[in-house]
């Protein structure tokens, strides 16, 4: 058993070192966003984890914005994010739903885009991402969950690649919170190669 680290300090580094060795590649990659890197990160493999999803979820739920009352991202990759930050919240005392977005409206039914207890209109949502690149899928998310009535301020993302999200998303009027770069991940996969 690999128990989770007392203090936010080991939680984070034992979390930047699952992700440098069960989420990080580097090589030559072609991107969802179609551009090519040296760089490729999958962080399925962590979050899908029990230690991962764990530390995942408690350094997170740290960033939730106070006044939100639910969390939501993209599925697939937000999918565990916003299940796990909701247990966390609820360990802690807070009252956070989770929701997850479709990438497509729903075939039949209601032709939801939104799946989860759905707050009252007006209520503020902070969006959770796994892997920010151009920031298309949070602005999506986001643009999403204010065409349903709701606010959203924040994005919170746990790895930032540094290839213009950031950017896109503060020109959106959001702010924009990262757990790692691809920087710090893949300087840390290069200490544990050595």
């Amino acid at each position: 058993m690999n128990p989770i680290p007392q203090s936010r300090e080991a939680c984070k580094d034992k979390l930047l070192s699952l992700l440098a060795s069960h989420a990080y590649r580097h090589g030559n990659f072609t991107l969802s966003s179609g551009k090519t890197s040296h760089h490729y990160v999958n962080c399925k493999p962590v979050t899908l984890s029990s230690i991962g999803l764990a530390l995942t979820s408690n350094l997170l739920f740290e960033n939730v914005e106070h006044d939100a009352i639910a969390i939501a991202g993209m599925t697939l990759g937000a999918d565990p994010l916003v299940s796990g930050v909701a247990i966390s919240a609820a360990l802690s005392g807070r009252d956070l739903d989770a929701l997850i977005i479709r990438k497509e409206a729903k075939g039949h039914g209601t032709s939801a885009w939104i799946e989860g207890p759905l707050p009252p209109k007006g209520s503020l949502i902070t969006v959770l991402e796994d892997v920010v690149t151009t920031g298309g899928s949070s602005l999506k998310a986001v643009s999403l969950l204010r065409e349903a009535g709701y606010l959203v301020n924040r994005v919170v993302t746990i790895v930032d690649r540094l290839e213009g999200g950031l950017e896109a998303i503060e020109n959106e009027g959001l702010e924009m919170i990262n757990l790692f770069s691809i920087e710090e991940i893949s300087s840390k996969s290069n200490q544990i190669l050595r």
